[in-house]
């Protein structure tokens, strides 16, 4: 005999086909294909503006920075600054003391160190030469030699005018105070002078007077 024929539904639900899906539905496994607010998309990449604009903090896109970030072409200061860390030009100055160069320096200690050596050699007569020398040899070109040489010349002048009258008066006792006097004034005070010259200080010689200006 034959098996009549099964309702719908009855029997082993596997013997039949699934349903298939008709065009235009989707099935309720499946995920959204559109992407939620803020969630990523297809993909992984973030949708339209999810990333925050650039701020000041922040370089703009492609990790370089900002016009105007860069220092100048390799890496030199900007003009005005130091260059290889030595000062700029006139940060050096001349030789201490008030002297544009040595040279004007050494004739001064010769006005004043000569002086004092002239006196005590010719026993208080001759104390002017050096500085005479000086005045002659570098006055006319730089102020500060004439100055020391002048200051030197007029002090020396004076005594040794004393230390001659006193030799002319050595015939009594009187002269011979007048040059020792001469000669330890002169000697001491131009070795004090040249000390100051040394230091770049124009000494005040006491007992002095404005002979050569």
């Amino acid at each position: 005999m034959t098996e009549p024929p099964r309702p719908p539904g009855a029997g082993d639900p596997g013997n039949y086909p699934p349903e298939p899906n008709l065009p235009g539905s989707s099935s309720s496994a499946e995920p959204p294909t559109a992407p939620l607010s803020g969630a990523p998309g297809p993909g992984g990449y973030p949708p339209a503006g999810g990333y925050p604009s650039p701020t000041g903090d922040q370089p703009p896109s492609g990790g370089y920075p900002p016009p105007g970030g860069y220092p100048p072409p390799g890496g030199y200061p900007p003009p005005g600054g130091t260059t290889g860390g030595y000062p700029t030009g006139g940060a050096y100055g001349g030789p201490g003391g008030g002297y544009a160069n040595n040279e004007d320096k050494t004739w001064a200690l010769v006005a004043h160190f000569g002086g004092a050596a002239g006196m005590i050699i010719s026993a208080g007569v001759l104390g002017w030469i050096a500085p005479l020398v000086a005045l002659l040899a570098r006055g006319s070109q730089s102020p500060t030699v004439r100055a020391h040489a002048v200051s030197a010349l007029n002090f020396q002048l004076v005594w040794s005018i004393v230390g001659l009258v006193g030799w002319v008066l050595s015939c009594i006792f009187i002269g011979f105070i007048g040059v020792v006097a001469a000669v330890v004034l002169g000697a001491v005070c131009g070795i004090l002078a040249g000390i100051k010259a040394n230091e770049g200080q124009l000494y005040r010689y006491p007992l002095s007077a404005n002979l050569i200006k």
